[in-house]
């Protein structure tokens, strides 16, 4: 396993997760006063700070994971971006200011292990750096089908339920932008002029906005709780079969599909263990209560509860 490709791959986890949170937090201030169109309690200009905070990490998330991508395989890169879910609680614990509880720990721990031990039985191989075009025409078919009807089926529901199926929608299509951008990064030794004229810069351009696009409509349909997981591991799944239908990457199977059966298995289990964890359920990811602010619940806009400061 690439050293260089775990700690790239890592570093644009910990971009994701960290616009994840802020783009999250810039949902939840205040918006402008109707009548006035100014901004109460002068939020406005938070808000727009926070979200432009986090699309510059996401940018930035971006041009990390192309040098993962360009130095490792599709099936390696993208499941390591599931560490994410890891930075989200350590980096959302600090934005909103909630401690999470011992469940949230043992969860997010479960998830961990369970990706450790899945990539070290599985040892996803290299594979092609490009794929030809009669490869990308029939993923390209199948991989539009699903999320057009992951989007439609979120139209049908509402809460937590839309979120993670808009969630998984953009996870489908994050995995999609990966390819595409692993497919440019094989493309660079050939020249500019070569890349230039091919269809795929401009393809991972559209993808990448769609995904970016789904994203915030799962932000707005629930909580991080509840897209973050589909979001998260979707991609990772996503991208171990485009890796393998693009590039040929494989990953071990045989006696191998025992622990890789256990890793799938706790990453499950973690990912029911964090959407029923009291810690980040409901409003963990609420507004911040004020500075200074010492109750220990509070009702706020909506009828929930806001769990206590730390």
């Amino acid at each position: 396993m690439n050293v260089l490709t775990v700690v790239l791959a890592l570093l644009a986890a910990a971009a994701n997760a960290a616009a994840s949170v802020l783009m999250r937090r810039a949902a939840t201030e205040r918006r402008p006063d109707e009548a006035t169109g100014r901004a109460r309690d002068g939020r406005g200009g938070r808000r727009r700070w926070f979200w432009t905070a986090g699309a510059g990490l996401l940018a930035g998330s971006g041009v990390v994971q192309a040098a993962a991508l360009a130095v490792g395989s599709l099936s390696l890169v993208q499941p390591l971006l599931a560490t994410e879910l890891l930075f989200t609680l350590a980096i959302g614990s600090a934005v909103f200011h909630r401690r999470p509880d011992r469940t949230t720990w043992l969860s997010f721990l479960a998830l961990a292990v369970g990706l450790a031990l899945f990539l070290g039985a599985a040892a996803p191989s290299s594979g092609r750096t490009t794929a030809g075009p009669g490869r990308w025409v029939p993923v390209a078919w199948a991989v539009g089908c699903l999320v057009l009807t992951l989007a439609g089926a979120s139209r049908l529901v509402c809460g937590a339920p839309r979120a993670a199926l808009l969630g998984l929608a953009s996870a489908v299509m994050f995995a999609l932008t990966a390819a595409l951008l692993k497919q440019v990064t094989g493309q660079l030794p050939r020249g500019l002029g070569h890349l230039a004229a091919d269809w795929t810069p401009y393809a991972t351009a559209v993808t990448g906005l769609v995904a970016f696009g789904l994203l915030q409509c799962a932000f707005r349909a629930g909580t991080l709780v509840a897209s973050q997981p589909a979001l998260t591991l979707g991609d990772a799944l996503t991208s171990v079969a485009l890796g393998w239908a693009l590039f040929g990457e494989y990953i071990g199977l045989g006696v191998r599909m025992l622990p890789e059966a256990i890793g799938v298995g706790l990453l499950a289990a973690g990912t029911v263990g964090l959407a029923r964890a009291p810690a980040v359920s409901g409003q963990w990811d609420s507004e911040p209560p004020p500075p200074g602010h010492r109750g220990g619940h509070e009702h706020h806009e909506g009828g929930g509860v806001r769990t206590k400061s730390t």
